[in-house]
């Protein structure tokens, strides 16, 4: 059986939420702010737009657009509450649910269908079953993978449904504008077009080679994402406290490509990863770095290992070898490292390592750092 994606999006969240409280907003340009003095729009709705009116707009600038517009100050734990019951919703259809924001979700459907007849009635049964219980409207994508799901929520808003089956995907995609993927924001479309790029069809039969020249590591990536291809897994709802992470970037002093200062720093932030981790009693075996350029240009990779680590010596080995696999065509301006799919103390470490010696190591440097400062005591090698 095929896999199926389905990927919901509330239409217009924090101001529908509150729209359904008060009936008379219906109908009128409004909008939700975090004050109603000197701030900025989190949510518009779609009778606001026309004028303009986006999130991250300030409050001053959305009211010259719209003298008409209705600021409403927005209530966070109204908004978590509310998209609590809707998750619970959508369980109801499948454990497979995977909470990407507050306002939208990944759902895996595949076993869905043996209960329900076609991913078109499983998508409707889901917004009938919204629609009756909170009021709200959703715009739903249903395709064989989540890059796909959200292009067809993304495609069909406010209040849309679009299903995308594997036979259609290269009709979908031959015309469409590549700024339409997501992932592919307006610096990246802008580059994609300078090159002859402009739709998915074009993108999907450029040579891997020519955007591996320009685009580095992500070439290949964007390739794939031209022919709508996507193996990412949804992580379950019930995952999610297992998907914890521990992260830490930092943008440098000044843009660099100097090795010795950039292995430096990943250590730096290896060993702080590892401090947090060992602090709440975690081991983690995917490790990944993001590197922004002087450009701004960002982005990120990682690797799963075979064994648990919560060793900053280790973490650094890691991410280190991760950056030196990516070719650096200009100066670096930000690093992090993170580290995730975490496990707690009990979970079963390399049966050959000396698994209490070496934690007591770990634990004794980490004390010698609190009382006496970062990196008082670290690993060798760098210094």
């Amino acid at each position: 059986m095929d896999r199926l994606i389905l990927h919901i999006d509330m239409d217009a969240f924090f101001i529908s939420v509150e729209q359904s409280d008060n009936p008379e907003l219906q109908g009128k340009p409004a909008a939700v702010c975090g004050s109603l003095i000197r701030s900025v729009v989190t949510s518009a709705n779609y009778e606001a737009r026309p004028f303009g009116i986006r999130a991250g707009m300030s409050t001053q600038e959305a009211k010259r657009r719209c003298p008409q517009l209705i600021l409403v100050e927005g209530n966070h734990s109204k908004y978590t509450e509310t998209a609590a019951r809707i998750f619970s919703i959508l369980r109801e259809f499948t454990p497979l649910v995977e909470v990407a924001s507050v306002d939208e979700a990944y759902l895996d459907i595949t076993q869905s269908l043996l209960l329900f007849q076609s991913p078109l009635l499983v998508a409707q049964s889901i917004k009938n079953r919204i629609r009756q219980k909170e009021q709200l409207t959703c715009s739903i994508g249903v395709a064989p993978n989540k890059l796909l799901a959200k292009l067809g929520s993304g495609l069909k808003k406010p209040d849309g449904l679009m299903v995308i089956l594997k036979r259609d995907v290269e009709e979908v995609l031959k015309d469409l504008p590549v700024s339409k993927l997501n992932g592919i924001g307006p610096k990246l479309g802008e580059a994609l077009n300078s090159m002859g790029i402009f739709t998915c069809g074009q993108l999907g039969r450029f040579p891997v080679s020519v955007l591996d020249k320009r685009f580095g590591v992500i070439g290949e990536r964007l390739h794939e994402m031209g022919l709508g291809l996507d193996d990412n897994p949804v992580v379950p709802f019930d995952e999610e406290e297992d998907a914890k992470s521990f992260s830490h970037s930092v943008t440098l002093e000044e843009d660099t490509s100097d090795l010795n200062i950039l292995r430096r720093v990943l250590l730096q932030l290896s060993e702080k990863v590892s401090r947090r981790m060992r602090r709440e009693g975690f081991y983690g075996r995917r490790i990944a770095i993001t590197v922004r350029y002087s450009d701004f240009f960002t982005f990120s990779k990682q690797k799963t290992l075979f064994k648990w680590v919560n060793s900053g010596n280790e973490i650094f080995q890691h991410a280190f070898q991760i950056f030196e696999s990516i070719p650096h065509p200009k100066p670096i301006r930000l690093l992090g490292v993170g580290v995730s799919q975490m496990k707690k103390e009990w979970c079963q470490l390399d049966l050959f390592e000396k698994r209490e010696k070496k934690d007591n190591l770990l634990k004794a440097m980490d004390r010698v750092n609190e009382r006496f400062g970062d990196w008082t005591l670290t690993w060798g090698g760098l210094y």
